[in-house]
């Protein structure tokens, strides 16, 4: 169970922070030296509606106990830290509302030592005209008002990827200009706590780095020497400018960055990191990201484990399954053959020996897991007998398992 010293450790790390005196040189700010311990996550309730609303939903129709539900599956990993997206029509929409479901996620996440880390949206006209930015810094102050004071605050993210997409170069470099002048009205605003600005390249995280406290950068890379190779580079570079380092967006399975290698490569390397995302968000990334559904099952054990630290041995010393060591494929093929060559075969006892099968798929990971067969065999138990479907599902299951069926037992 993670101890709130650990995460207070994490997140303010005050016997090591390197204090960086503010403009009046009172207040110190709390820049941690180290961040190899945040073990983060990228945060949208499961129920959201769908894109581009999903961030302002989240907030709009914020549900406490669904929050709380939430963070208490994030505790169950040992999870430290949340990086949680902060529209700015948010704050049109429900001004006199928002403070309070802002205080409410940030102290319900320091309950469970959990650090917050939100990050500031804007209006898209702020980037193009600067006569609005006193807009921007009005925003700013909001959010500084409300939540600076809060135990549980642990970094500002003033922007996200504001290097993404990488054209075209006119618009990238409004939108660098635009994540420069908020990190320097957050320093102004909030002397206490580091400014991070979530870079999507490492390139885009060097070239800002005079204007933030905390480096980031995000990682969604398709094999493991381009994962070390982006880690690599961060490194020296942060250790070259004596700032710590952060990858705030990593794991992803359409962009074949499984979340074990990503997770198992920056755990290697020391680097703290946020995963995208805690939740399996239906109407938004839930297809290609996510641990958890809405009632705490999850969709890959794999994912939990890897933030558990624990990871699939993929080196020469393997040891496979040998799943008919005690002769049940080659029973369940024998009694299979059996039950579907009758013309009265029992529906109960066809489920039955459709269950088998699929536990023995499952457990000696002989069937991709996308559909799993328990489930399949599951839905039928549900419904109403179809023996022509229940048939087909059998055969299928035999003719997986019949190639593992030992020839000698």
């Amino acid at each position: 169970m993670l101890r709130r010293p650990i995460y207070l450790l994490l997140v303010l790390i005050l016997a090591g922070c390197s204090e960086s005196q503010t403009r009046d040189s009172i207040i110190t700010r709390r820049i941690p030296k180290d961040l190899s311990g945040v073990r983060g996550f990228n945060y949208t309730p499961a129920n959201v509606e769908g894109f581009p609303r999903h961030h302002i939903d989240c907030w709009i129709s914020y549900d406490k106990a669904l929050i709380e539900h939430d963070l208490d599956l994030a505790k169950r990993l040992n999870l430290n830290q949340a990086r949680v997206f902060v529209p700015y029509q948010v704050y049109i929409e429900d001004k006199e509302g928002f403070p309070n479901k802002l205080l409410h996620f940030v102290r319900a996440c320091h309950e469970r030592g959990i650090g917050v880390m939100p990050v500031v949206g804007y209006a898209r006209q702020w980037t193009q005209d600067t006569s609005l930015r006193p807009q921007a810094r009005e925003w700013a102050k909001f959010l500084v008002e409300t939540l600076s004071d809060e135990p549980g605050l642990a970094f500002w993210d003033v922007m996200n990827e504001p290097d993404w997409p990488t054209t075209p170069k006119e618009r990238v470099q409004r939108e660098c200009d635009y994540a420069k002048y908020m990190a320097d009205v957050f320093h102004e605003l909030d002397p206490k706590t580091p400014v991070t600005i979530g870079m999507a390249f490492v390139d885009g995280m060097e070239e800002l780095a005079d204007h933030v406290d905390v480096l980031q950068f995000h990682d969604y890379m398709q094999n493991r020497a381009q994962i070390r190779d982006n880690i690599a580079r961060a490194k020296q570079f942060a250790a070259r400018v004596g700032k710590p380092l952060i990858n705030g967006e990593i794991g992803c399975v359409a962009r074949a960055n499984p979340y074990d290698i990503t997770l198992q490569e920056h755990m290697n390397a020391g680097v703290g990191w946020y995963i995208w995302e805690l939740m399996i968000v239906r109407k938004g990334w839930g297809t290609v990201h996510g641990v958890f559904y809405e009632d705490g099952t999850v969709r890959d054990p794999a994912i939990a484990a890897a933030i558990l630290g624990f990871f699939r041995n993929r080196g020469r010393n393997i040891l496979p399954t040998v799943p008919d060591r005690e002769g049940w494929i080659t029973k369940v093929v024998t009694n299979g053959n059996k039950w579907i060559e009758q013309t009265d075969a029992s529906w109960n006892e066809g489920l039955d020996l459709a269950e088998t099968a699929a536990h023995l798929l499952e457990a000696a990971e002989l069937v991709p897991m996308r559909e799993p067969p328990t489930r399949q065999v599951d839905l039928m138990r549900q419904g109403q007998p179809d023996l022509p479907a229940l048939r087909d599902l059998l055969m299928e299951y035999i003719e997986i398992l019949k190639p593992y069926m030992k020839t000698e037992q």
